[in-house]
C-alpha cells in the first residue's frame, strides 16, 4: 500500500510559477513510476507528466512541454512538478499517482492516487 500526499498548490498570476510536491509513504517508492495528472471542472482527468523509477525517462503532455518539469528524489520518497509560465488554462486540481513498473500516460493504469492540490492561475 502506498499513500500519496500532494502539496504546493495555490493561486498564482499568469506567467508565474509553482512547485508541487508529492510525498509517498512506504519503502518501495523507487519501484514506482510516478505521474502527475490534472482535472479541471467539467473535464476528464488528463495526463500532465510521468517519470520512470530511476528518473531517466520523462514524458510530458504537449500542453505543458517546455514549461513544466517533473523530477523525483527517491531518498526523500518525493516527486515534484515545477510549473513555470503558468496560464489560466492550467487551472485544475493536480494529482500525483503511482504505478508499479514502467511509465504510462493512462490514468487507469495507476494503482495509487493522492487527494489532489488545487492550482488556480489568474489573468
Amino acid at each position: 500500500q502506498v499513500q500519496l500526499v500532494e502539496s504546493g498548490g495555490g493561486l498564482v498570476q499568469a506567467g508565474g510559477s509553482l512547485r508541487l510536491s508529492c510525498v509517498a509513504s512506504g519503502r518501495t517508492f523507487s519501484s514506482y513510476a510516478m505521474g502527475w495528472f490534472r482535472q479541471a471542472p467539467g473535464n476528464e482527468r488528463e495526463f500532465v507528466a510521468v517519470i520512470s523509477t530511476s528518473g531517466d525517462i520523462r514524458y510530458y503532455a504537449d500542453s505543458v512541454k517546455g514549461r513544466f518539469t517533473i523530477s523525483r528524489d527517491n531518498a526523500k520518497n518525493t516527486v515534484y512538478l515545477q510549473m513555470n509560465s503558468l496560464k489560466p488554462e492550467d487551472t485544475a486540481v493536480y494529482y500525483c499517482a503511482a504505478r508499479s513498473g514502467v511509465t504510462s500516460r493512462t490514468a487507469g493504469r495507476y494503482d495509487y492516487w493522492g487527494q489532489g492540490t488545487q492550482v488556480t492561475v489568474s489573468t
